[in-house]
């Protein structure tokens, strides 16, 4: 995805949620210098061709392992890696802001699984005190900012979204979804909110894709997509 395509959902999520676009260009600057003698991966890099096993963090995915099994590649945001590894799993690519578990993204880059580490306004300490740590030749630094070399942007904002958007960006012949919960009761207002956004990113992703997602089947018809009012 080019950022042009991406930028008007960006300055969505912005004005939504009252971010500052000063502080996730401040976090990607911190980004390429943590990383600038170093040589992360690119875009390029991944090969995640096939069916894609997009994973969630919900509780919904201690019953959708059998669909992460039959992959072609599997693709985890945050804890979701943590279940799938306990399960038998294998993961191809952790996508991840670095809030809950960095010890994992850690022992995924000492092996040389990819970590997509992400770049945002409210993890810069988190970003300076662990990206440090990992092994650099398997991260994939991102940011939902405008892409500076080396740290890109594939689309999307939750962990789980950015996932799909990093499958699709890879080379994705078909996503399918494990661990989704959109209407997850344990979550709080903020993330409920970021859930929406999750959805209605994912019903974007599709109709580029001309893909029909099953996480959102019987969802469709109230899903809003503000940023694409009038085009």
């Amino acid at each position: 995805m080019l950022y042009q395509e991406w930028n008007p959902a960006y300055e969505a999520i912005l004005s939504d949620f009252g971010f500052d676009r000063a502080a996730d260009e401040h976090a990607r600057d911190l980004l390429v210098e943590l990383l600038a003698d170093e040589r992360p991966l690119a875009l390029d890099d991944l090969d995640l061709s096939g069916t894609v096993a997009v994973c969630g963090a919900g509780p919904s995915l201690a019953g959708d392992l059998s669909r992460a099994r039959r992959a072609d590649s599997v693709v985890a945001a945050s804890t979701a890696v943590d279940v799938l590894r306990d399960a038998g799993v294998a993961v191809d690519c952790m996508v991840t802001d670095l809030d809950k578990n960095p010890e994992t993204a850690r022992e995924l880059t000492t092996a040389g699984t990819p970590v997509a580490a992400h770049a945002h306004g409210d993890n810069v300490e988190a970003l300076r005190e662990l990206v440090p740590t990992f092994e650099a030749t398997a991260v994939l630094p991102t940011t939902q900012a405008e892409p500076r070399v080396p740290v890109v942007n594939p689309g999307g904002f939750t962990d789980g979204d950015r996932a799909a958007f990093l499958a699709d960006a890879c080379g994705a012949d078909a996503l399918v979804f494990a661990g989704w919960d959109f209407e997850d009761p344990t979550v709080d207002p903020t993330k409920a909110r970021k859930l929406l956004w999750a959805e209605r990113l994912l019903r974007w992703l599709e109709l580029r894709r001309g893909e029909r997602f099953g996480v959102l089947d019987g969802r469709r018809d109230g899903i809003d997509l503000p940023w694409l009012d009038g085009v």
